[in-house]
């Protein structure tokens, strides 16, 4: 074999070479397009994603859901979604019913009041519709209102008319008194409500002897518990005043210190006991005349001797 040949057999060969290795990167490639087709297979073939539950979701796809279930009649839907539309709108009933303890007595408790505003709120979500175009906020704000005054109207034994009279009077009372620079009159204050003098007295009274008030507030606006309590500071009408005991006692001694035995038992059990003429004269064996003679000689001396500034003490 000549060398010539055998150079052009090295040159054929040559190209041969080139091909084989170029294939594998060919090759690569078709794998990585294959790869991108099964991923993006595979992300189109991937199953949406779960909805959120009713909890989550926003209040006005939770309205739409309400009034679908309400056509459905889905007893049990219709509780659960509106249970959620309340505890959404929970802070609202205790914002209204803050700013209307505000202008009560302080007997009122708040949560009476919260209380009596969520049965406002239920009935506004049971009588709200969507379609109309206004904002439940504002249609459930007077109805919550509205329930808690209902409530605080039923717990008042004074009827309602009376209550209006009596605003109507204060109103009226205020404005005389700007006028007047003082307190007007009762004939300027019936001449102004065009009311007879009795009417408006009787109208005065009605309004201002029914008021209620809490034995457990605090005497004094603090928040220690050194503070006391109305009822701690209540009169006892039928208790007995030990200063008012003493001072009885001691003028009764000294009013009766020149009496005889039987004239000061006499006067002692008459005025301090509180036995009766007859009563007295069966403990001495003497006649209801003679114990009446008796006391009316004591009390003409004593007359006599603490002079006429003092009649009214032995009356």
């Amino acid at each position: 074999m000549s060398p010539k040949k055998t150079t052009a057999k090295k040159k054929k060969a040559a190209p041969k070479k080139t091909r084989a290795a170029a294939t594998p990167a060919s090759t690569k490639k078709k794998v990585a397009k294959k790869a991108v087709k099964k991923k993006t297979l595979r992300r189109k073939a991937a199953p949406p994603a779960p909805p959120l539950p009713v909890e989550e979701r926003p209040t006005e796809e939770l309205w739409g859901l309400y009034q679908l279930a309400r056509k459905k009649s889905d007893a049990e839907m219709v509780e659960k979604l509106r249970n959620i539309l309340m505890e959404r709108h929970y802070p609202l009933v205790k914002y209204i019913a803050e700013r209307l303890l505000q202008t009560l007595p302080k007997s009122i408790e708040l949560d009476d009041l919260v209380s009596a505003g969520l049965f406002g709120l239920m009935d506004a979500i049971r009588g709200f519709d969507p379609s109309r175009g206004i904002k439940f906020k504002t249609y459930c704000t007077t109805r919550i209102r509205g329930s808690i005054l209902d409530q605080l109207r039923s717990q008042d034994w004074v009827p309602r008319l009376v209550r209006l009279k009596a605003s109507r009077i204060d109103k009226m009372l205020q404005r005389l008194t700007g006028e007047y620079g003082r307190e007007p009159t009762h004939a300027e204050l019936a001449a102004a409500l065009q009311m007879d003098h009795a009417e408006l007295s009787r109208e005065i009274e009605a309004s201002s002897a029914k008021s209620m008030y809490s034995l457990s507030e605090k005497w004094e606006d603090r928040d220690d518990d050194s503070s006391m309590e109305k009822v701690d500071v209540l009169e006892d009408k039928k208790s007995t005043d030990p200063i008012g005991e003493l001072n009885k006692r001691d003028m009764m001694s000294y009013m009766t210190r020149s009496l005889t035995h039987k004239e000061r038992f006499i006067i002692e059990q008459y005025y301090q006991v509180g036995h009766t003429m007859r009563e007295i004269g069966e403990m001495l064996s003497l006649t209801e005349s003679r114990v009446c003679q008796i006391h009316s000689n004591v009390m003409a001396r004593l007359k006599g001797l603490f002079g006429p500034k003092h009649t009214t003490l032995l009356m």
